[in-house]
């Protein structure tokens, strides 16, 4: 019987080096013969693909990362070629993607490479954990699968996998239990085959030992300590519960002659250096006829000034930490007005800017039809 404490579990080193060689050696053997998840850098060697997939993959499932990584492949087939793009080339086709704060890592990084290292990748776990935009988790996946350097990739697959299997209840999301799991992970890895086990038990997480387990259809549920005692839909155990921050973002698509106001976004907020139209962001839901009052105190912007005025809303954004409620009052304009801070862009070069998802859905729909 396995204990939940890591330190009585197993009672003794023979048993838990048994287990432990039970566990490696049973999933390499699964990924060999049974991982049926493909995808394209799966196997790759090449630092700069590895880099690119992990970075686009962190927050983002493969599922909608595929297609965004093949794009960048294309594009950028090299990191001379993603250092030496136009960053508006970069944002735009990251747009859609979220979590801006990648990408300019991604490009602050490249040019890093380019410039600094000649271009070369850094060959080292410490150097590459230096690198803009890589912590230990990217840093052990680059060293591991580009190098076979023996680092152990801790993801969410990881600390669901062997939660169940030590049956610890350690919250994950604790600095004990980071520790825990950091140690527990790299004492299990089999050095010599680094690449391939941290590729299996990430696959096995995601494909077998997901947040709803496969048990039936597990190799190892005989001796997973939370299987025996029932306790699989309880770990892992998280201890925070992340306070979800609500904003209201109005939106003014203002319009004159087929040319709309847009600006950059440059404050250290969400999508930070992408585009947008003129925004008054109200702590709750507001009215038209508010948001027009609004557009006359801070903008000098008359009703009469106006031939038209569509006003829609209900449109809601999911974050990781912020639920976005948004509404688009589309404004066509009688005659030219300057608006401080903002160009004006005609229709047909809209799809030049790199816009957040929901303002890039509401172009796609709305203005370029």
């Amino acid at each position: 019987m396995i204990e939940n404490n890591l330190s009585k579990a197993p009672k003794t080193a023979t048993k838990e080096k048994t287990l432990q060689r039970k566990w490696v050696n049973g999933l390499l053997h699964w990924h060999q013969t049974d991982n049926r998840r493909h995808m394209p850098w799966k196997g790759e060697k090449d630092p700069y693909k590895i880099w690119l997939s992990e970075i686009i993959l962190q927050q983002t499932r493969v599922e909608q990362g595929l297609p965004y990584y093949q794009r960048f492949i294309a594009a950028f087939p090299t990191v001379f070629d993603l250092a030496n793009a136009p960053e508006q080339q970069v944002f735009k086709l990251w747009e859609g993607l979220g979590y801006y704060t990648r990408c300019r890592n991604l490009i602050a990084t490249a040019q890093y490479i380019t410039t600094q290292l000649n271009g070369i990748f850094p060959n080292t776990y410490d150097a590459i954990v230096t690198l803009k935009g890589i912590g230990p988790y990217t840093a052990a996946a680059i060293a591991s699968f580009a190098y076979n350097l023996p680092y152990a990739v801790v993801d969410g697959n990881v600390f669901r996998v062997l939660s169940r299997i030590y049956d610890i209840d350690t919250p994950i999301d604790m600095p004990e239990g980071k520790k825990q799991f950091a140690v527990l992970a790299q004492q299990i890895l089999p050095k010599k085959q680094s690449a391939a086990y941290n590729q299996a038990i990430m696959d096995f997480g995601a494909t077998v030992c997901k947040p709803v387990p496969e048990c039936a259809h597990c190799f190892f549920n005989q001796y997973c300590g939370a299987y025996l005692h029932g306790k699989q839909q309880n770990l892992p155990v998280k201890a925070k519960r992340t306070k979800v921050k609500e904003r209201w973002f109005n939106y003014i698509v203002l319009n004159y002659q087929n040319q709309y106001a847009v600006h950059q976004r440059t404050e250290k907020d969400i999508w930070q250096n992408l585009y947008e139209f003129l925004l008054l962001e109200t702590e709750a839901e507001v009215s038209e006829p508010a948001l027009l009052s609004l557009l006359k105190k801070q903008y000098g912007l008359l009703k009469k000034d106006c031939s038209s005025i569509q006003y829609q809303t209900d449109v809601v954004q999911r974050l990781s930490h912020q639920l976005i409620h948004f509404s688009f009052t589309h404004i066509t304009l009688k005659t030219y007005k300057d608006i401080p801070g903002f160009e004006w862009i005609s229709k047909n070069r809209l799809a030049e800017f790199a816009f957040p998802k929901t303002l890039h859905h509401y172009v796609q729909k709305h203005l370029l039809k």
